[in-house]
């Protein structure tokens, strides 16, 4: 635990607020009158979406329209076997839909904690603890180290008061809180965390009317269509109004032949629900669960289906600094002395890591300099470190955040805290303030005398009244100073001098100094955020970073990330207020801004035609997250606000699995095209050899009960499963598909008729030479057709060389089967209105299907699913990517 020195004592008690209101607090009668008038003290839940508006959701889709339309013309003409088929594809579709978005719905609630599931108050002049909900303005809470602050509030007495705010207002240091002066200093919101000291809180505010809850409010706007979702409704309305076109032509002229109104009727029909693929939303389902369970296994909670595949559309992934891009913490990485510089490596608190000077690493012995700047270091430090426990790997901070950096970067030295403690214990204190910017401790020598250790902002420290060193030493340390500051890091400036014990006397501590030297301190990056940066310009996507932290940190940070450049502006929240910011997209680092001004950068990016992603982990992000086209929160350290406002919930808070949920969105798109490919030539395939048999000598080419049983062996589970292909190598190193661009576009259309028009001629060139040597026409068209465009599902494989996805190769093996049985079997035959075939004609049959196999892959190669290459970057910084 941390240490208190004799001169710690709550301090600054103001009177004038109320003495009662600080001794005995609120009645327990009040305090329930109350919490009736104003409410719990907990923000809105997210309403409970009820099952059947999540059906009904499902069966909006345009797709499921048409389908829907197409059974009930089956149930009229009394076809009730087909009708089930098409119901039962809808039936299991929006299942699948309904219980993967309930199942996420359940893993984000068990994951989700209270802001503060309980606080200490004062009723009825006594100390109790409520849950948080029950916490009312005018309760006198008690706060100590490591309390979440329940609501808002003042702060009515203190000790050493510090929180962190960063999950409120993106700042990384942490802020003292003290009674009276600057609102700044004395209120207190909800939400935040106590770092170190302790103190008692009169609340303001709880629910909805405090901070955290105004900018809950902020979130109301529904999340609208993904790129995918959009794309489908426009296609799904073209291919209905096509379908029922084309199968108008084909009525009409059968009926001009003198083909049975029924017969046709019932044609028309069957060919409608052959060229419509009924399977699509099965694909989509499946792609986008088999995508939500992938990141599942990686520690990501996919709230909604569509994230996934919106993540793959993402050309802007806008994200936050603390604690997302960084660790959230404290970390020395910088130390100076007149005799030189050196780094101090490592991660976490832990104290394994390294301190090196030219290369080297260094210990206290060979480094006496460093050796004592780090000893004042952890001589004049209230923090402590706790060691692994309870199966935990990691070493934790008592304290704040910043001295506990010290203490580790001692530690890595090889100096011991505690026999520090034990060789000059502390004797007296002048404690820190932000009005001094410093904190000084006074320690007994062995001899009598004292070791006084100054620590503080360098303006604080470097100056002639403090130390005694020459001016030309204080210029190069404050040089030093402002050359640490524009890097990004938080200096602070040590000293220290020896005293006997004769002249040892309070209030001549901070004078007469002599400098140790500088520690840079700064909130280290996570492990995965460069190489996250560094995937996402691979693949297209701009980063852009928006903070609530100081422009140099934002901007050192962005630097050592790579998403900006040495010299590139960083836009302040100041500058978008007072409109002199200019045009917001061709910016790529946003410093001090507030939670609306997030909401504004997130919309400019999005009008002018980019999908947006946002991450983030605070309170403060909550409004962009929901305003952009997929929210990414962290699960760990986030808040309850950003995880409801998310699509996605990273439980590992790892950066890296954003891009690999990019990967897996990119996965679903290029699935759902490489089904559209396949289903669509196979559904114009089917139409022209309607539309043209007739005029080649076949009457009617096939029977409705034919076209529906193709149908069902080529649009079933073979289609289904090419949605569960694996990735496409080299997918990353591609830029995002234009949001505007159809579903069909980037040369599918092209690709669907000529495949469409291959297999047709290839079925029509067999019936047209059955016909003519006296062969069972009808039902070697009938084969062909069916075994054809399944040699073009086994062509259409990502990995066609490996065993990836052995369910497409099950699939299309088992359609192989049923297809021959329906020539072969006798209760078929007589379903299908099939005649038996030579095994000769058989063999003919198989080799036909394989040439769907080679012709797909000969145009694989020639037409790669590669988009083109976006527009590089701007000068400007403006991100790659499209244009209205």
């Amino acid at each position: 635990m941390r240490r208190s020195g004799p001169r710690e004592a709550e301090v600054g008690v103001d009177e004038s607020r109320g003495a009662a209101a600080t001794s005995v607090g609120l009645t327990g009668d009040e305090a329930a009158r109350r919490l009736k008038d104003v409410g719990p003290n907990a923000l809105p839940a997210e309403p409970c979406t009820p099952v059947w508006r999540r059906v009904l959701q499902q069966l909006r889709d345009p797709l499921i329209v048409v389908l829907l339309v197409a059974a009930a013309l089956t149930l009229v003409t009394g076809d009730f076997h087909d009708a089930a088929v098409i119901l039962f594809v809808i039936v299991v579709n929006t299942v699948v839909g309904v219980v993967q978005e309930v199942r996420a719905e359940e893993a984000v609630a068990a994951l989700s904690e209270l802001s503060a599931p309980a606080a200490r108050v004062v009723r009825d002049g006594s100390e109790r603890s409520v849950a948080a909900a029950e916490v009312v303005p005018g309760d006198l809470v008690l706060l100590a180290e490591g309390d979440i602050v329940p609501a808002d509030g003042d702060v009515r007495n203190a000790a050493l008061l510090l929180l962190d705010e960063s999950s409120l207002t993106g700042e990384s240091v942490p802020v003292e809180k003290a009674p009276g002066g600057d609102p700044s200093r004395h209120a207190v919101s909800a939400g935040t965390v106590v770092v170190r000291g302790h103190g008692r809180v009169v609340v303001t505010a709880t629910g909805t009317r405090s901070a955290l809850g105004r900018i809950a409010s902020l979130m109301g706007t529904a999340p609208g269509l993904t790129p995918l979702q959009r794309r489908l409704v426009g296609f799904g309305r073209i291919l209905a109004a096509v379908t029922v076109a084309l199968c108008a032509v084909v009525l009409a002229l059968g009926l001009v032949r003198g083909q049975p109104v029924e017969l046709m009727i019932v044609a028309a029909i069957s060919l409608a629900v052959a060229a419509v693929p009924e399977s699509l939303p099965a694909v989509v389902t499946l792609a986008l669960a088999l995508g939500a369970r992938r990141m599942a296994e990686r520690h990501a909670i996919v709230r909604r289906l569509p994230a996934v595949e919106t993540l793959g559309s993402v050309t802007v992934l806008a994200t936050d600094k603390t604690g997302t891009l960084t660790e959230g913490r404290m970390a020395a990485e910088r130390l100076w002395t007149p005799s030189g510089d050196a780094t101090v490596t490592g991660r976490g608190y832990a104290p394994d890591g390294r301190v090196l000077r030219d290369g080297q690493a260094v210990a206290a012995s060979g480094a006496p300099d460093l050796a004592a700047l780090l000893r004042a270091a952890l001589l004049c430090n209230d923090a402590a470190l706790e060691p692994p426990s309870d199966g935990s790997t990691r070493w934790r901070a008592l304290g704040d955040p910043t001295e506990a950096a010290l203490l580790t970067a001692g530690a890595r030295l090889g100096l011991d805290r505690a026999e520090l403690d034990r060789k000059l214990p502390r004797v007296d204190e002048v404690p820190f303030e932000a009005r001094r910017k410093r904190m000084t401790t006074v320690h007994r020598r062995p001899d009598g005398g004292v070791h006084i250790v100054c620590k503080g902002a360098p303006e604080s420290v470097l100056r002639p009244d403090v130390l005694a060193d020459g001016p030309d030493l204080i210029a190069r340390a404050a040089a030093r100073a402002e050359e640490l500051a524009r890097g990004g890091h938080r200096v602070l400036a040590l000293a220290t001098r020896d005293l006997d014990a004769r002249s040892a006397r309070p209030g001549t501590w901070e004078t007469g100094l002599s400098l140790l030297g500088l520690i840079g301190l700064l909130d280290p990056p996570r492990s995965a955020s460069a190489a996250t940066v560094a995937a996402c310009e691979q693949a297209g996507i701009a980063p852009v970073l928006i903070t609530g932290d100081h422009p140099l940190t934002a901007r050192a940070l962005a630097e050592r990330l790579g998403i900006a450049s040495g010299g590139r502006a960083v836009t302040t929240g100041e500058q978008i207020r007072q409109g002199t910011a200019g045009e917001l997209t061709s910016v790529r680092v946003f410093a001090r801004t507030t939670p609306e001004q997030k909401l504004d950068i997130v919309q400019a990016w999005r009008g002018t035609g980019h999908v947006v992603a946002m991450t983030g982990d605070g309170v403060n992000d909550g409004p962009a997250l929901r305003r952009a086209d997929i929210g990414v929160a962290m699960g760990r350290r986030g808040t309850e606000v950003a995880r409801q406002a998310a699509d996605l919930v990273l439980a590992d808070d790892n950066l890296a699995t954003v891009v690999s949920a990019v990967e897996e969105g990119r996965r679903v798109y290029a699935n759902v095209r490489r089904f559209l490919l396949y289903a669509l030539a196979g559904g114009t395939a089917e139409i022209l050899v309607m539309l043209l048999g007739p005029f080649l000598g076949m009457p009617l080419p096939l029977l409705p009960a034919q076209i529906l049983w193709i149908n069902l062996l080529t649009h079933g589970l073979p289609g289904v499963a090419l949605g569960a292909e694996p990735v496409d190598p080299g997918v990353m190193r591609h830029p995002p598909r234009p949001p505007e661009e159809s579903v069909l576009g980037a040369g599918l259309w092209p690709r669907i008729l000529a495949m469409g028009a291959f297999v047709a001629t290839v079925t029509l060139a067999t019936g047209v030479w059955a016909r003519e040597t006296g062969r069972p026409w009808q039902s070697m068209v009938f084969l062909v057709l069916g075994a054809t465009q399944l040699g073009v599902a086994l062509g259409s494989r990502a990995r066609p060389r490996s065993l990836a996805n052995p369910f497409l190769l099950v699939a299309v093996g088992a359609a192989l089967c049923l297809q021959a049985a329906g020539v072969y079997l006798p209760p078929l035959q007589a379903l299908l209105g099939t005649e038996p075939l030579p095994l000769t004609d058989l063999a003919i049959a198989a080799g036909l299907s394989g040439l769907g196999h080679v012709v797909m892959r000969l145009q694989r190669w020639l037409c790669p699913e590669q988009p083109p290459r976006a527009a590089p970057a701007g000068p400007d910084g403006s991100a790659p990517g499209l244009r209205p």
